[in-house]
């Protein structure tokens, strides 16, 4: 696992996290000059996603564990704020439920907290892992998936494609495997509610109407960003305003 950093050491710390399987710079690249100039921003590149190692993700709880010890070496267990895009929803809902760490500011970008069974996790993973692993290795979706309803999405595809990160032959497919399928096995507590916690969502809309009970499941006093957009296509597409709601939210010290 891999940190890195942008802005004054001085200045409270935003920690970004990337999506499933996406590449920590691609993710977030629009969005980091947006708040670093106010913020010290550590994005985060985990297990067997950064060119520079030779490492594979194992367990959504053995990454929840490095960073937390990151954050306890480097910043005495506490930080400003924590982004989560997607699959980096999960970790900023299980750094803030297991307490080893203070976050001032929890932010979900529209992440499912998604949840099944052993059996039902790898049944999911054995039909997705096909699909996706060629586009994570190739860098480009192939042409059967791109029927007229995907085509009809417009930009959100194509930037969407751009933000998962490139051909990136280095990623083994284990490293997808076990992302995947540890993510949806790895227990979300429910009712989290941590003193000097605030838990904000980036609802996307368009995802569905069930996402606002689950986010309501998880978190007792979730605060509730509707958006009438498709999954994190205000950080995708956005930038600006994505940039400009983070800062309402996290304000300065």
């Amino acid at each position: 696992m891999k940190f890195y950093s942008f802005g004054k050491a001085t200045a409270p710390v935003i920690m970004l996290l990337p999506g499933t399987c996406c590449h920590w710079k691609s993710n977030l690249a629009k969005v980091i000059p947006l708040l670093a100039d106010t913020y010290h921003v550590l994005c985060v590149s985990y297990d067997g996603f950064d060119k520079t190692e030779e490492t594979e993700f194992t367990t959504m709880l053995e990454e929840t564990e490095k960073i937390e010890n990151y954050i306890r070496e480097h910043f005495s267990g506490h930080i400003r704020a924590a982004y989560g895009c997607s699959l980096g929803g999960s970790f900023v809902g299980l750094l803030t439920a297991r307490k080893k760490i203070h976050i001032d500011y929890g932010i979900l970008g529209s992440s499912d907290l998604d949840q099944a069974s052993p059996l039902a996790a790898k049944l999911q993973t054995g039909l997705l892992l096909p699909m996706i692993y060629p586009v994570i290795r190739d860098g480009k979706m192939p042409f059967r998936f791109l029927d007229r309803r995907v085509q009809n999405m417009g930009d959100y595809v194509s930037t969407f494609m751009e933000m998962f990160g490139g051909a990136r032959p280095y990623i083994t497919k284990r490293s997808c495997r076990n992302q995947f399928y540890s993510d949806l096995i790895t227990p979300m507590p429910d009712g989290i509610d941590v003193k000097g916690t605030e838990i904000h969502i980036f609802y996307a809309l368009k995802m569905g109407k069930k996402y606002r009970d689950r986010y309501k499941q998880h978190f007792v006093h979730p605060i509730l960003h509707e958006q009438d957009l498709q999954h994190e296509e205000l950080l995708a597409c956005y930038p600006d305003k994505w940039a400009r709601l983070v800062k309402s939210i996290v304000g300065i010290i």
